[in-house]
């Protein structure tokens, strides 16, 4: 598997850290328009391969290019996000910067996986879908699944178990609209509101921990100046799954096209994801609170999407 990384800024270069170690991936073409960094990072990463035990992949640092025949490409390149700001507020330089690149890649990979985490990610996801012939399954956002990850660490703190034991999401979109359908969220199958009372626990305090999900990435940045480590985790959690051809459900932003009742919108929902990308989109029964909240969420990314020129 070749994989080329758009973007060598904190989330790239640790995107990159991982790959190394997937042994299906055996090529790794790095991009960014600082390209001594980029050259830098990947001569350093080339200094760990006689103490990694996946393939030795071959490691270039290039231009577009070198990216031909990628399977996978992820773009992390873009305005990235200042003190103050929102995620939403890069709406429109970013948009204007996925232009570019999503035709420089598809001309070199047309048949590659695009994966988005340029941010705001659903909105620049339809603009990269909507200036380019890639479909919907093989153009994908990275969507909340780092969001549902901060999810499952807040509520494993508050059970005490391992976060691998819960199974929940986030919904929606990656913004201060995303939104957690409990009624499917479980401990080891057992719903969260009958696992505490069965385990003698407190009660989860269900709107503080959709607050917390939803604002601990902003308060990270504002610490230390970016979120680099949870959100290359998440990324390359989905390549691991199209490179394994897991058939895994991970929620990652996908252009609905009247799932939902929804049409014409990138949002995150779960998603079958294997070889081939988004395998299949599943269908759940929300609560009529949970589809109320999913509408919300879609409102708002439409307001972006006119911010965007769609």
């Amino acid at each position: 598997m070749k994989v080329s990384v758009i973007g060598m800024g904190a989330v790239g270069t640790e995107l990159v850290g991982y790959l190394v170690n997937l042994s299906e991936v055996s090529e790794i073409v790095a991009v960014d328009k600082a390209a001594e960094k980029a050259e830098a990072e990947i001569w350093d990463f080339g200094h760990t391969t006689s103490f990694i035990y996946a393939k030795n992949p071959r490691l270039v640092a290039g231009d577009y290019p070198d990216t031909a025949g990628s399977d996978v490409v992820v773009i992390t390149a873009g305005a990235q996000l200042q003190r103050g700001q929102t995620r939403d507020s890069l709406v429109q330089i970013n948009a204007q910067v996925i232009k570019d690149i999503i035709g420089q890649v598809e001309r070199h990979s047309p048949e590659a996986i695009v994966l988005i985490v340029t941010n705001p990610v659903d909105v620049i996801t339809q603009v990269a879908l909507r200036h380019s012939s890639y479909p919907r399954t093989r153009l994908i956002s990275a969507g909340t699944i780092v969001d549902t990850a901060r999810l499952m660490r807040i509520l494993s703190d508050h059970l005490d178990v391992d976060p691998k034991n819960i199974f929940g999401y986030v919904l929606g979109d990656h913004s201060s609209t995303g939104f957690i359908p409990w009624s499917v969220c479980n401990v080891c199958g057992l719903d969260i509101d009958t696992y505490c009372r069965l385990n003698g626990i407190a009660e989860v305090d269900k709107a503080e921990v959709r607050r917390r999900v939803l604002d601990v990435g902003i308060e990270i940045f504002n610490r230390k100046g970016n979120t680099n480590h949870a959100i290359a985790a998440s990324v390359f959690r989905v390549i691991r799954a199209i490179a394994a051809n897991e058939h895994s459900v991970l929620p990652v932003g996908v252009l609905l096209d009247g799932e939902y009742g929804i049409e014409d919108v990138v949002m995150s929902v779960p998603c079958v994801i294997a070889a081939e990308g988004v395998r299949k989109i599943l269908n759940y029964q929300f609560t009529r609170q949970e589809q109320n909240e999913f509408l919300a969420s879609e409102t708002h990314l439409r307001s972006l999407l006119s911010l965007a020129g769609l």
